[in-house]
Formats: structure tokens, sequence, C-alpha cells
């Protein structure tokens, strides 16, 4: 054999073991990252507690219902100075009384009654709306009066009365239309009552078009 051959062979064999040598690494090299903790953007650890976000809320933690998670919302309208003890939609009936018109005005007391079995407050204004029988509103929203409201305590059974008025269309010379209903909201709730509208036309455009309206007061307005 010559020396050229010899020289052939042994740089062979030395690739042999360098490429045998890298295996054996890349190997070793899998084996580490599958033991070592992955990390995954966008992932972020379990929450063990309740968190506070930027925004500075609370959230609760898993399996905490939210209603037990305090925080200070600032309601979208005022409440009433009684809000803990007002009367909810559920525990009231609503009514329309009798006309008692003058001086060209139609009058009438728009009366909310306590059905329930406590004694509940109202305060401030209803929501009302002239409505037809498909419940779309007839006319534009009510204007409030300047009055300063009071706090209504109802016993079960008692009523409030707020006062509904308008010019008669006969004499302002509005636009009218005669309602299916009227929509009453009590002060500070959202669902609201429905009364049949029995008392004929209402003014619904032109220049003395406006129905107005002043806060709840104690009895039934008769």
């Amino acid at each position: 054999m010559t020396i050229r051959t010899l020289g052939v062979r042994r740089a062979a064999l030395l690739a042999s073991s360098v490429a045998m040598a890298g295996l054996l690494a890349g190997c070793g090299s899998g084996e580490n990252t599958a033991n070592a903790p992955r990390t995954e953007s966008g992932t972020v650890a379990p929450a063990t507690g309740t968190t506070t976000p930027s925004d500075g809320t609370t959230s609760a933690p898993s399996g905490v219902p939210t209603d037990a998670v305090s925080n200070s919302l600032t309601p979208s309208a005022p409440r009433s100075p009684a809000g803990g003890t007002r009367c909810h939609t559920s525990e009231l009936s609503a009514s329309v009384g009798r006309n008692n018109p003058g001086a060209g005005q139609e009058n009438f007391p728009v009366v909310l009654t306590n059905e329930s079995s406590r004694t509940c407050t109202l305060y401030g204004y209803p929501g009302t709306a002239f409505v037809d029988a498909s419940g779309r509103q007839l006319g534009p929203d009510p204007k409030r009066s300047s009055a300063e409201p009071e706090t209504v305590r109802l016993a079960p059974g008692q009523s409030a009365w707020a006062g509904l008025s308008f010019a008669n269309p006969e004499v302002s010379g509005a636009g009218t239309a005669t309602p299916a209903a009227l929509v009453v909201t009590p002060p500070d709730e959202e669902d609201p009552l429905k009364v049949a509208w029995k008392s004929g036309e209402v003014p619904v455009s032109g220049n003395e078009s406006s129905v107005r309206l002043i806060p709840f007061s104690p009895g039934t307005g008769a």
C-alpha cells in the first residue's frame, strides 16, 4: 500500500469520526430542549387570585361570581337620596287619572301604586312617552319642570302622582296623533310599565307640541 493511499484512508476515518460526534451532540441538544420549560409568545402566568387591570377596576378570580366584586363605577344617572329603598318597577302598578283641564291646558296625574309588601320610595320624575300600537314613540320627549323633587314614601297600597300636561291641540294648533298607550318608567328604573291611553289626541308636532312633567307628590292627584 502506498503512502498516498494511507493518507486518503486516514482522512476518511477522521471525517467519519467528526460526523458521528456531531450526530451525538445533536441528540443531546434535543433531549435538553424537551426537558426545559417552553416559553411561547403571548402567554401569561395563570391567575392565582384577584387581579387588577391597568384601568383600575377589579376582576374576580375564577369561580367567584362577578357580583361579589366591589367596584367604584359611577352610575350613568343621578340616584335618589333614598336609593337603597327605592320602589322597583316589579313592585308598582301604573295608571293615568282623570283629566283636570284649565286655561287651555290638559292636565293628567300619572299614578304609581306600591303593590309590594314593603315600604319603598319614589324621588323625582317618571320617564314617559306616548306610543302607537306598534310601540313607536309619538311626539318629542317630555320636558321637566324646575320644581324641587321630594322623596315620597309609599307604604304597601299607597300611591304617588306626577303631573303630565300639554296645551289643548284645538287651542294651540299643534299636529296631533292618538296614542295607544302611555309608557311610564319609575325613577332610576329601566323596565317600563304601559298604560292604555283613553283620552284622545295629544300634540306630537309643531311649536306647541311639548308635554311637561312635574315631580312625584304623595296621593293620586285626584
